[in-house]
């Protein structure tokens, strides 16, 4: 059985489309049709009066872009075009129905054609009816698509530059956080919630782990971040929802989580992630060096012992043993001529057993250290807390009021500090700049639409504009990790600080004090000849001697 398509009789039945891809700033509400969608619509009812067609339909798509491939009236309207109720689809310029080029040739060059359909615009004169309106229609294609992809690396740069002036650009305020009601992009503490991110910090600090920390809070019922969230009437989502009861209480990631954020500091890192492309927005995760830090964006919830204390905790975790305890030293030494771990043994001697500390390197069958002899516990214990007194004593013999000057004049990288504000200004110069040479590229690329300058020119002045803002973040991102390293010594002063005036002279160690000293013991092979060793002892405060 053949089908036959007999040619219909009458007005012609046109549907219209618009689309508007921003927010109106005159809309009343949110169900209300914008001004410029309105302003379409009329525009188009117009032209089909004057051309005595049907209009039988008005597909309206407001705040979708033209690359969307989900807008919802714009499918509508495509099944009522397959399915052979629409002679003719009317849009004010060809960039309403889309600015992707491939929707472009799908449909007006080849699923229209075959289905009948016309496509007519009347700003930009595309007409599939008229004989060699095809390239001029192809070209405003690919216009359209230069200018979204133009558009999409203006906007990635300007939250770039944003995120570096340190301007929070989350959709929501982290847990312990709420959005500054008169500026968006700044975080303000939320009072409420900052407790329980202190309780967390503290709870660690003191020994709990994940689990233990999490079922407390569950035991009294705190509510999770996004039902605390919801519960103030944020509209938030937990992506992982969805896959189990929203009521579900705290849990060891929630936890782990909070404990590794440095927004917790009054840091921000953003930028994490990307889009594959303006086109496609799946998203993927860049690499940590592309990251963007920002430092003393607000006010932090932790400060700078904690914090520090925490994260040096998390490189020395070990497994729990049967009795509960943990070895103050475990995870801290370290062979120096081959870098394994040194292991923790009893040995029965005459006095007992006797805990010693020896390199794992010798047993494994792939290396070749020497370095055989072990040290017992207490010697390397006696040795490292006369180490640590003897920091103190140095502390306490300078006077107070050159303690501080004293650390800094010991730090190594004391020389950077007072090139922190040079830096800083210097940054913000060439973000200015940055953004100077974006205005003026949109400026050109304006006027390359409208004929001023020739695609030659246009193609030169982008070059030339792109390896200078390229130069300008280049500069920015040496000076990024310039800023970075008198932030990491700045810290560390004031965590020496901290810890030295925590003790005067400690009688006994324990892992506490160990964690708060101490980043690492190198342990050397034993000197036949005098039978001694070397023993290097990394503080994690600035040493004074």
């Amino acid at each position: 059985m053949s089908i036959v398509k007999v040619k219909r009789i009458g007005p012609k039945r046109v549907v219209i489309y618009v689309r508007l891809s921003d927010e109106d700033r005159y809309k009343k509400n949110k169900n209300d049709d914008s001004e410029s969608i309105a302003n379409q619509k009329s525009m188009l009812l117009k032209y089909a009066l004057e051309q005595g067609w049907e209009v039988i339909n008005v597909y309206s798509d407001d705040d979708y872009s033209g690359t969307d491939n989900n807008r919802p009236d714009f499918n509508r309207m495509i099944e009522e075009c397959e399915k052979g109720n629409v002679d003719i689809v009317l849009c004010k310029t060809q960039s309403r129905f889309s600015r992707d080029m491939e929707i472009v040739e799908k449909y007006i060059h080849n699923k229209f054609i075959e289905w009948g359909v016309r496509f007519v615009s009347i700003v930009d004169n595309a007409d599939t009816d008229v004989e060699g309106n095809k390239k001029s229609r192809q070209i405003n294609g690919l216009v359209n698509e230069w200018y979204l992809e133009d558009l999409s690396k203006n906007v990635r740069k300007s939250l770039q530059n944003k995120r570096e002036d340190g301007q929070f650009l989350g959709s929501f305020a982290p847990y312990g956080y709420m959005k500054d009601p008169d500026n968006k992009n700044k975080l303000l503490i939320d009072p409420v919630a900052a407790e329980v991110v202190k309780e967390i910090f503290k709870m660690y600090k003191d020994g709990n782990g994940y689990y233990k920390i999490a079922k407390s809070l569950n035991d009294r019922g705190i509510l999770t971040p996004s039902n605390y969230k919801k519960e103030n009437g944020s509209k938030f989502v937990c992506n992982s929802a969805k896959y189990r009861d929203i009521k579900t209480g705290w849990c060891q990631d929630t936890i782990a989580g909070i404990l590794r954020n440095e927004v917790y500091m009054g840091n921000l890192v953003q930028g994490k992630k990307t889009y594959v492309s303006y086109k496609n927005h799946k998203s993927v995760i860049k690499p940590k060096d592309e990251w963007t830090y920002s430092y003393g964006t607000h006010e932090p919830i932790i400060d700078v012992e904690t914090w520090n204390f925490v994260q040096a905790k998390f490189k020395s975790r070990t497994r729990i043993t049967k009795t509960g305890e943990v070895y103050m030293l475990s995870r801290k030494v370290y062979c120096k001529e081959c870098h394994h771990i040194f292991t923790r043994n009893l040995y029965k001697t005459s006095e007992g057993k006797t805990a010693y500390l020896k390199c794992k390197g010798v047993r494994l069958a792939n290396q070749n250290c020497k370095n055989n002899a072990s040290i017992r516990c207490d010697v390397l214990e006696k040795i490292l807390l006369d180490e640590i007194n003897k920091q103190l004593d140095i502390y306490y013999s300078i006077s107070e009021l050159d303690r501080i000057y004293t650390i800094q004049k010991k730090s190594l990288n004391s020389n950077v500090i007072s090139k922190k504000e040079i830096f800083e200004q210097e940054k913000e110069e060439l973000n200015a700049k940055i953004q100077k040479k974006n205005d003026y590229y949109k400026s050109i690329y304006e006027d390359k639409l409208e004929g001023i300058i020739s695609q030659e020119e246009f193609m030169m002045l982008r070059e030339k504009f792109s390896k200078e803002i390229d130069e300008y973040k280049k500069r920015i991102e040496v000076i990024n990790e310039e800023l970075s390293n008198i932030k990491t010594n700045e810290d560390r002063i004031e965590t020496s600080i901290a810890i030295f005036e925590k003790y005067k002279h400690i009688d006994k160690l324990t892992k506490e004090i160990v964690d708060e000293f101490v980043d690492e013991i190198l342990i050397g092979e034993v000197n036949a000849e005098n039978n001694t060793r070397d023993i290097d002892i990394s503080f994690n405060l600035i040493r004074l001697d």
